[in-house]
């Protein structure tokens, strides 16, 4: 057996082609340019780079991006006043927070200054509450509007996209980040799926991997999950992102996986390029609901 590639680039594509028709329309409609304001304290190299790639992405699909570079030396207080600026500005429509926050700097504090309407990569407590809360799908939702986190959010894109049905399947979660593991759990569970979640405390974890339908890895972990870890014909859902010598490489043993699951994501080219357009969205998404109130 070798399995289906799950193509992020390729579908990231399709998603940029159906924005760009909803950006333009949006624009034609209203006069307003859907703007993120992207802020970061300090120079870390990902974090430089994925700033870059946000503004390059939304000024091809006619939008805006305001990068906010504040120095690594930065206070606290200076850090929650930009924020707070950007989140009464009724020209920014969304706002992300980029981590790693400079040591000192409390993330709670920062995040509680966004403005939840804002919040496109879904970290603030109400979003991330609405997503927990949210009733499972095909009823009414029971809370308010809210964004998910971007990455996850593109892994549950891919699946939708693929055709993959996830209710009553049993999805295996590796890694509990708030920012992916989490997340994803709480978004295939309102899909009806039964959910397990695993991480460093874990017993027997390769035996838990093997029970799982669709296993997602987000662990930070390279190649950690080994061929014999899978359930022949499982989907595989790589989050990981590891510079190895040089390489990326996933959070799965790829060459291994792709010989007994029936769908998988590789490293580089799978859930990565989702991420961004992902963000794009949800950028679109909050101007709507901001001009439209």
């Amino acid at each position: 057996m070798t399995a289906t590639i799950l193509d992020g680039r390729a579908t990231a594509k399709t998603l940029r082609g159906e924005i760009n028709d909803a950006v333009a329309e949006f624009k034609e409609k209203t006069g307003v340019t859907p703007t993120i304001a992207v802020v970061r304290a300090g120079e870390d190299p990902g974090s430089v780079w994925y700033a870059n790639a946000i503004k390059k992405t939304m000024t091809k699909r006619g939008m805006e991006a305001q990068l906010h570079v504040l120095p690594e030396t930065a206070p606290q207080e200076k850090l929650v006043a930009l924020v707070s600026k950007l989140s009464a500005d009724p020209n920014i429509h969304g706002i992300m927070v980029q981590e790693p926050m400079p040591k000192g700097i409390d993330e709670g504090a920062v995040k509680a200054a966004l403005s939840p309407d804002k919040d496109v990569d879904g970290v603030h407590e109400v979003n991330a509450g609405r997503l927990t809360m949210v009733a499972p799908a095909g009823r009414p939702e029971g809370v308010g509007p809210f964004f998910t986190p971007a990455t996850p959010a593109g892994g549950m894109e891919i699946l939708r996209r693929h055709g993959v049905e996830l209710s009553g399947k049993h999805a295996v979660v590796v890694g509990r980040s708030n920012i992916v593991g989490k997340p994803m759990a709480l978004m295939m569970m309102r899909e009806n799926a039964t959910v397990t979640m695993c991480h460093s405390r874990t017993a027997d974890l390769a035996a838990v991997c093997r029970q799982a339908d669709i296993l997602c890895a987000a662990v930070g972990r390279p190649e950690m999950i080994r061929g014999d870890w899978i359930k022949p014909g499982a989907v595989v859902i790589d989050f990981g992102v590891n510079d190895v010598e040089g390489k990326m490489v996933g959070d799965v043993a790829y060459d291994e996986a792709v010989e007994v699951a029936g769908m998988i994501t590789p490293v580089p080219g799978g859930t990565g390029p989702m991420t961004n357009i992902m963000l794009v969205k949800n950028v679109l998404e909050a101007a709507r609901r901001q001009v439209t109130k």
